[in-house]
């Protein structure tokens, strides 16, 4: 993992003031035909930060992320990780980043050590690289025991871990975490915490997509909400957030009616 970096004013921030943003999205824009999903985002992600998107359902976030780490092509704009274009020099920019996008398709019928072989063997890793880090993540992810189970009977839990796994396995500067927590059990969700935690304190970036304001508020030190495809506020947790909560905030922004409240009298006993 990357060495450790200072911490100033709350939030980690590069060990030299010239390194670059860990992502940097310039205009980015995507339609689907006469939808616009995601209109001139422009997004810093300071390099060390625990960095949350939050929004509601299709606010353009996963779009975003998406065009972000070169899965998705945009129609305008770029992105740049650690100053690397993800789409002119897309083979040193994916070098960079770990991505967990959600509902990740797996190779279902390898095991997790199988799975993380063969992914280290595609991404040309040494050998003994493979081994080595392969041992290591299975062991903190707590799959062990997972031995001889095949991805296919892996509950959501699990294959959330080693979707990360994965991610972790090339030793990325970066992490793009899509939606990590949803659907998984409380225990695996004090795990992968525990993990990205550790990550960031070692120097990494994380930049996580959640519907759960707690969440974020627990994890993250900067934040950026998202509404109809455009970024609506972004800054340090506190500061987004002011006096009250990010979820009193979002609300606000996303235009939450609390109308939604009223009717529905038959519902009453």
């Amino acid at each position: 993992m990357p060495k450790p970096i200072r911490q100033a004013a709350g939030t980690r921030v590069s060990a030299q003031d010239d390194v670059p943003p860990a992502l940097l999205l310039t205009g980015l824009t995507k339609t689907f035909g006469d939808k616009i999903a995601v209109e001139q985002v422009d997004l810093t992600v300071p390099a060390g930060s625990f960095f949350g998107v939050v929004g509601p359902n299709g606010a353009g976030k996963t779009t975003a992320l998406s065009m972000a780490v070169g899965l998705l092509r945009p129609d305008a704009g770029t992105s740049a990780v650690f100053g690397v274009d993800m789409w002119s020099d897309p083979v040193r920019a994916k070098a960079l980043i770990g991505v967990l996008p959600d509902n990740l398709a797996l190779p279902e019928r390898l095991t997790g050590r199988e799975l993380l072989t063969f992914l280290g063997q595609l991404r040309g890793l040494d050998p003994t690289v493979i081994t080595e880090r392969t041992r290591e993540l299975l062991a903190i992810m707590d799959l062990e025991h997972a031995e001889r189970t095949l991805v296919v009977d892996y509950s959501t839990g699990m294959r959330k871990k080693i979707g990360l796994a994965t991610a972790l396995l090339h030793a990325p500067r970066l992490l793009v975490l899509d939606e990590p927590f949803e659907a998984v059990d409380p225990v695996s969700a004090v795990a992968l915490k525990a993990i990205l935690a550790r990550f960031v304190a070692d120097g990494g970036s994380v930049v996580l997509s959640s519907h759960v304001m707690a969440l974020v508020e627990q994890l993250c030190d900067t934040v950026a909400i998202m509404v109809k495809g455009k970024v609506v506020a972004t800054g340090p947790l506190d500061e987004v957030r002011g006096g009250g909560s990010l979820e009193e905030t979002f609300v606000r922004l996303a235009g939450g009616d609390a109308r939604a409240s009223e009717g529905l009298s038959w519902l009453a006993s």
